[in-house]
């Protein structure tokens, strides 16, 4: 699949202090890339110069192809950057904020006002397009944010903690939001330290720790890479002790330990031998009600690739 955006193993230095280190990831159309990692690991930094607005000491960004070093005019034109934080200006409404974007995106005539009118109906922002930003909830003024990047329709959308100070209705609205945008094909890179969220919504993930990347690639990827082998939790209704010893005595079991009101534990057979086991705890009358896979969340990956070391 071609990429929208690929990370060439950037490099950037402040001083003394590596803030990205060897940097390499790719974005493809459709894909939402959970961009994750402790405070100062470099992720802004890395979006920034994704952006076009740093310049990295060594590697490349390339934006549907084009250079952000050697073509970063065009490669602007493809990219749709949301910061963490912006400027609104004083006595403007929402209309006007993105009217004036509009113009400087080089929009003019008819064709201004229908794609103002579009973004505004897509981040449903129709009743409160008179309404000066400053009396703005954060929920609001984050749509308007999302509303201005949409204005030139880039294919790529680079978003820096969208989701940061919402509540939580604010944040599932967002949530559809990014989601409608993956689905119309936009490649979209969006970091976040709320994983609850990132984990309902990302195809792929990239963790950063120090400016170094820990582990890239699809969710499912990087959950193996971190737990390659299978963990289950089961319920019976056997006392949770009488079933965790049973299961200490079966092959391929290991890390078995109580949970809640069951057992959870590794399992290092195939399919066939799992239900051979399932097969097993059924005969042993254990009153098997539950066995069901322990899934892996962004939680886990972050906790599990991070050491939460600052630079």
């Amino acid at each position: 699949m071609t990429s929208a955006l690929e990370v060439r193993g950037i490099t950037k230095r402040f001083g003394r202090l590596t803030a990205v280190n060897d940097v390499s990831f790719t974005v493809h159309p459709g894909e939402i890339m959970g961009f994750i990692g402790p405070n100062g690991a470099g992720k802004t930094t890395t979006m920034r110069i994704c952006s076009t607005l740093d310049l990295p000491d060594h590697g490349d960004v390339l934006v549907g192809g084009l250079s952000v070093i050697e073509e970063p005019r065009l490669a602007r034109q493809r990219i749709g950057f949301m910061p963490d934080s912006y400027g609104a200006y004083a006595n403007t409404t929402i209309f006007e904020y993105l009217d004036f974007f509009a113009r400087a995106y080089g929009l003019r005539g008819s064709s201004r006002g229908r794609v103002v009118e579009r973004v505004i109906e897509f981040t449903s922002l129709g009743d409160l397009r008179e309404k000066e930003i400053a009396s703005l909830s954060k929920g609001m003024k984050q749509r308007l944010c999302l509303a201005k990047t949409l204005l030139h329709d880039p294919p790529v959308m680079i978003l820096d903690e969208p989701a940061a100070g919402l509540d939580p209705r604010a944040r599932v609205e967002l949530r559809e939001l990014v989601k409608a945008l993956a689905q119309m094909g936009k490649a979209i890179l969006l970091s976040s330290h709320i994983l609850s969220e990132l984990s309902e919504m990302c195809t792929s993930v990239t963790v950063i720790e120090r400016g170094q990347v820990r582990g890239t690639g699809s969710v499912d990827s990087v959950v193996r890479s971190v737990k390659p082998k299978q963990r289950l939790y089961v319920r019976t209704l056997a006392p949770a002790d009488v079933a965790l010893r049973a299961l200490l005595e079966k092959p391929r079991v290991a890390d078995a330990r109580g949970e809640r009101d069951g057992v959870s534990f590794d399992f290092e057979g195939t399919n066939e031998e799992l239900a051979a086991l399932v097969e097993e705890l059924v005969n042993d009358k254990l009153g098997l009600i539950e066995c069901t896979p322990v899934v892996v969340d962004l939680e886990d990956i972050f906790l599990s690739l991070t050491e939460g070391k600052l630079q």
